[in-house]
This record gives structure tokens, sequence and C-alpha cells, in this order.
């Protein structure tokens, strides 16, 4: 699974915790059809049980589509599920620690906002980054916006692919076509809106100009 994990960023969904999981399979499956290359199962308030029980649940759908499944923060429960991948970031396990618990051919991403800690998460292992937030977000609320520039500095600075995320839209996803990153990552542009199916083409054809 790890071979052209640069293609898998391309429209990377990131799920919303607050949506009961019935309802975010469907919206996950509407997205699948509509060109989602990657779905990343994101839960920071949630059990462990209830965690896991979501990430089977997902997992389950996404294998019928040979799309591959990130979890984000718990690596008990992306081993737990065959998950594809774990995300994580800066103040969870550093990577290396992360290699010597998850199988080699287990993806690896680790969020970043400076160079210092892109080049030092690509040194220690990492798969790619996540790097934002690139607008305000409200699916975030502690999420910092990045200062001008500093997407493509990190870009830059390291060979790994980057997909970039925070408050990405329609209205705004063009802004990011010249910043050397290999996808964006979106929630609400998908899981709130009305036709996640249609949403999810139209973001899919910006995605064609990224690097």
């Amino acid at each position: 699974m790890k071979t052209n994990v640069a293609d898998l960023l391309t429209l990377y969904l990131v799920t919303d915790e607050s949506m009961p999981i019935e309802s975010l399979l469907s919206k996950v499956e509407s997205a699948i059809k509509g060109g989602v290359t990657l779905v990343q199962l994101r839960e920071k308030n949630t059990d462990g049980k209830e965690f896991f029980e979501k990430a089977k649940k997902l997992k389950e759908l996404l294998r019928r589509y040979q799309i591959p499944l990130i979890i984000n923060d718990r690596i008990d429960i992306a081993l737990a599920v065959e998950a594809d991948g774990v995300h994580i970031g800066q103040k969870d396990l550093p990577v290396e620690a992360v290699r010597k618990i998850v199988p080699e051919n287990m993806i690896v991403g680790v969020s970043a906002k400076t160079v210092e800690e892109a080049k030092q998460a690509e040194q220690m292992g990492a798969d790619y980054l996540g790097v934002g937030a690139v607008f305000p977000t409200n699916s975030k609320k502690d999420a910092e916006v990045l200062a001008e520039g500093m997407l493509r500095k990190i870009t830059q600075s390291v060979s790994i692919p980057a997909v970039a995320i925070g408050g990405i839209h329609e209205g705004n996803i063009v802004k990011l076509t010249d910043q050397g990153i290999d996808g964006v990552a979106v929630v609400s542009a998908i899981l709130s809106a009305e036709n996640g199916y249609q949403s999810t083409k139209q973001l899919h054809q910006y995605c064609r100009f990224f690097k």
C-alpha cells in the first residue's frame, strides 16, 4: 500500500467526529464515488471502544472500493483494524518510535507547520506531511493559519509528498496550485456539502493541477 503515496494523497478526506457512523458511512461512500483517494478517521474525544467500532465499519466500506484508511493519532486502533496508515501530530509518539511498532508497509504521516518540523519528520521516516492550516477553519478550533509563503517553503524543503489541510473549499483551492503539494485534505467542503458527490467531483477537478 505504501507505493505511490503521493497519488493516494490527491483528494484526502478527513472525517468529522460529530457525525453518527451511519451518516458518515453514507457521506464517505458518496465522496469515494466522486473521487476521494484516501480517508482519515479523526476522533479526538471518542472512547477507544467506540473509535475501534467506527474504524472497523469504515475499513469495511473502504476495502470494497480499495481506498486506504488512515487512523489519526491512535496507533493501537490502526493496528487493531489493519488500517493502511496512521497520522500523528507533533505531540504524539515520534516517527522513529512509531516505525518500531507498525508493519513496514504501513503509511506514516506527520503534521508539520514549520520547515524544521517537516525536515525532522522526513529524516525520521515519515511517508508524507500534512501541512496547515492553510486557511482559517472551523473543523479544528485550535488550528493556527500558516504564515504567508510557509507552505511553499515547507514543500521545497523536503522530498516526501505533502498534503495541504485547513479551510480548503471550492472557492480557494485554486490558490494552492503552485505550492508544491501533492493533494488537499478536506473535511467540511465534502461532509457538510448538500451534495457531497458533486462537491467531491468539483474539488477533484482542481487536484489535477497539483505537483
